[in-house]
């Protein structure tokens, strides 16, 4: 719901990053990895019961996902990277609530299980009208940059990261804000099954 304008609104330093980088011979590739790295490290961070410390990061890791793709598109864009990109953004996406599951276990585990569950049934619904649309040729007027067609919804990147940072601020509260979360993902993967059967009708 909210990345079109946070894309808008971080679009000049990331073009501007993307450009040092570039200029320094980084390639799209390399950031995709260093930033799936750092995910990695937040989720560790917050695995062991240092959810504070994984603030750095967990936001280095979300600056390095815009970086990647507008460094791609100052020079060849591949499908290889898009995948890499895509695939290791949904680790990323798993690791996080996994990570406070084995951090609290007795208090977290359930909450941290519906959220993935959530996490699987917007990824999939999100993935499957990208698949068929690219199928048709359709294009995503709203998002013309995605090397494919990015689908939104109320649970958006945006959306998910501001809950992931409430979660490391008050980890006491994880399974509160992972059951509210979660119940938002089902409403998000309930509009984008609706606009499939529109669309594919």
């Amino acid at each position: 719901m909210l990345d079109r304008l946070a894309l808008k609104l971080v679009k000049p330093a990331v073009d501007a990053a993307a450009r040092w980088l570039a200029a320094r011979g980084i390639t799209a590739d390399q950031v995709t990895l260093a930033g799936f790295a750092l995910g990695m490290l937040a989720a560790g961070l917050v695995a062991s019961g240092h959810s504070l410390l994984a603030l750095v990061p967990l936001l280095a890791n979300r600056a390095l996902d815009g970086i990647d793709g507008a460094l791609a598109r100052l020079s060849t864009s591949s499908e290889r990277g898009a995948f890499l990109d895509i695939s290791l953004d949904f680790v990323f996406y798993a690791a996080i609530p996994l990570a406070f599951g084995i951090a609290a276990p007795g208090e977290n585990a359930l909450a941290a299980a519906v959220l993935l569950a959530a996490f699987v049934v917007t990824g999939t619904s999100f993935l499957a009208f990208a698949v068929l649309a690219e199928k048709r040729g359709l294009k995503s007027t709203d998002y013309p940059s995605k090397a494919f067609y990015y689908l939104g919804g109320l649970t958006e990147g945006t959306e998910t990261i501001a809950c992931f940072l409430a979660m490391c601020v008050w980890p006491e509260h994880f399974a509160v804000l992972a059951y509210f979360y979660a119940a938002l993902c089902a409403l998000t993967a309930a509009t984008r099954l609706h606009a499939g059967w529109k669309a594919f009708g």
